[in-house]
């Protein structure tokens, strides 16, 4: 089937990955390397990362339930101090093979977010925030897990997104720095790109659409 869209994540994608801001600050504080995302992997679709990005909690109600959370894994950390590691640094290259995509492909976006920080992009300054827009902007359709109540891996945003561009899935070429993301996108029939790097998002995109970049 020939591709109709191109369907992206936002934070690892256009930004760089908060798992890199996760690191400084677990080597900072002096915790486990990657005890952050042990937390989060900790009861997935239950704990207050999920409630959060559902907006089935509040910034208050995340604090709380995050502090106890890392604190059963032996490391007492609250939530509010791990907010302002998710606004990462905007990638150019990406934000430029997006309007390229666009020129030829319908364009969505589908990101887990939470309701913290400056706009979707969950920016830490008006200044990032607004630059985070601009890239927002050239969408056709956003999903935002913290507006629509629902959020990756789950099935049912991939569909309401296709849906929403009146595009089959398997018409679709789907990006996200997570392998759990990519998985649901691959069985629904997208071609699912794990972006771990710039460079190779950018080489296995050009190779799905046929451009280049």
């Amino acid at each position: 089937m020939a591709i109709e869209a191109v369907i992206w994540d936002f934070g690892g994608v256009f930004t760089t990955s908060p798992f890199e801001a996760f690191r400084r600050f677990e080597a900072r504080r002096g915790l486990p390397a990657d005890f952050i995302r042990a937390v989060n992997a900790t009861d997935p679709d239950t704990n207050a990362w999920a409630l959060f990005e559902r907006s089935e909690i509040d910034a208050a109600g995340f604090d709380a339930m995050f502090l106890e959370e890392s604190t059963r894994l032996g490391h007492p950390l609250a939530g509010a101090e791990v907010l302002p590691l998710l606004s990462g640094d905007i990638r150019p290259r990406v934000v430029a093979a997006l309007q390229t995509c666009k020129a030829h492909f319908k364009v969505g976006c589908i990101t887990n977010n939470v309701v913290t920080g400056h706009g979707t992009g969950m920016a830490g300054s008006a200044e990032k925030a607004a630059a985070v827009a601009e890239i927002i902007g050239a969408f056709e359709v956003v999903l935002e897990s913290s507006k629509v109540g629902v959020r990756k891996p789950d099935p049912r945003i991939y569909l309401m997104m296709c849906e929403a561009l009146k595009v089959a899935p398997g018409s679709c070429v789907y990006l996200d720095d997570l392998g759990v993301n990519c998985k649901p996108a691959a069985a629904l029939g997208m071609t699912a790109i794990k972006v771990s790097t710039e460079a190779q998002a950018l080489e296995d995109l050009a190779a799905a659409t046929g451009l280049a970049f």
